[in-house]
């Protein structure tokens, strides 16, 4: 593999957008394509669906109804990023493992979100085509064993240790900070040998950030993307969300679509959603407004 290129600050440069990236078998163009990304709590203590989706089966059941909503990645993980009870390495292989090799072959990228470099090479060697790390490569294994793969890697804006409690976040420039994190985290990808065309960033809403961090974000998130990396956002149910809105978890629907929209319209290509049906619509409109995609069909005043 030839070195990554720098850029003129010293930092890795980011393949084009428009250059395809083949991830699980299909192929995206992120300068003009979203995909939905559903996810599947394997957790008994999820913050959203408090163990709806725990059992092997309503896990693998969920995922196959999201496919048909028309998720085009999916999102399983098996231990919340949220203080709570340890688990064993062991334990969340257990978890997540299963539901990824039910997947196999169902036409959908698969993904693991994890912090567990033992947990990722498992997830890979039974068929997974991402890892959805939440702490930004905190362990540089978990790069390498990416890199031994064809598997690509999502880095994720995160201050704190999993599970445990965070004091109250502080910066000085929340969108400036995330962006230096991300950009030092991808080169430590990139030095462990993962390839720049397999790195994809997320910022990180709500992790170790307050209401108004995570607003700030989403408002300027467009400085995020101008580092030219494919952006993911998982926006969907969280608190900065329901904060704004004063609705609990279950009636935050309306307003995580909404989030999710602008933050398309700031340049994030891959948005993490509970709600699919209703994220697929809400993105595939999106879509046919930037013109990225034609619309279903034409009839009126034709």
């Amino acid at each position: 593999m030839s070195p990554p290129v720098t850029s003129a600050g010293g930092g890795v440069e980011p393949p084009p957008l428009a250059r395809p990236r083949l991830i699980g078998g299909r192929t995206f163009d992120f300068s003009r394509e979203v995909a939905v990304m559903a996810v599947i709590n394997r957790t008994p203590d999820s913050f959203y669906d408090q163990g709806a989706t725990f059992a092997l089966e309503a896990s693998v059941a969920a995922a196959r109804q999201a496919i048909d909503d028309g998720a085009d990645w999916v999102d399983i993980g098996g231990a919340k990023f949220a203080p709570g009870p340890a688990i064993t390495i062991e334990e969340e292989i257990g978890r997540v493992v299963p539901v990824v090799a039910a997947l196999r072959g169902a036409g959908v990228v698969i993904s693991v979100d994890t912090f567990h470099a033992e947990v990722a090479r498992a997830s890979i060697a039974a068929g997974a085509h991402v890892i959805n790390d939440t702490t930004g490569v905190h362990d540089p294994r978990m790069a390498e064993i990416v890199a031994d793969s064809d598997a690509t890697l999502v880095i994720t804006h995160s201050l704190a240790v999993p599970r445990t409690p965070y004091p109250s976040p502080h910066y000085d420039d929340v969108v400036t900070e995330v962006a230096a994190f991300l950009q030092e985290r991808v080169a430590r990808a990139v030095e462990h040998g993962v390839p720049p065309e397999r790195l994809i960033i997320d910022p990180g809403h709500d992790l170790n950030k307050n209401t108004l961090h995570s607003l700030e974000l989403t408002r300027r998130l467009g400085e995020i993307s101008a580092l030219g990396w494919p952006l993911l956002v998982a926006v969907s149910n969280k608190d900065f969300v329901g904060e704004s809105l004063d609705r609990p978890r279950t009636e935050r629907v309306e307003g995580s679509l909404a989030a999710a929209v602008v933050c398309i319209l700031n340049g994030a290509r891959i948005v993490r959603m509970h709600n699919v049906r209703a994220a697929v619509d809400a993105v595939r409109m999106t879509e046919a407004i930037l013109g990225f995609r034609e619309p279903a069909y034409l009839r009126h005043n034709i």
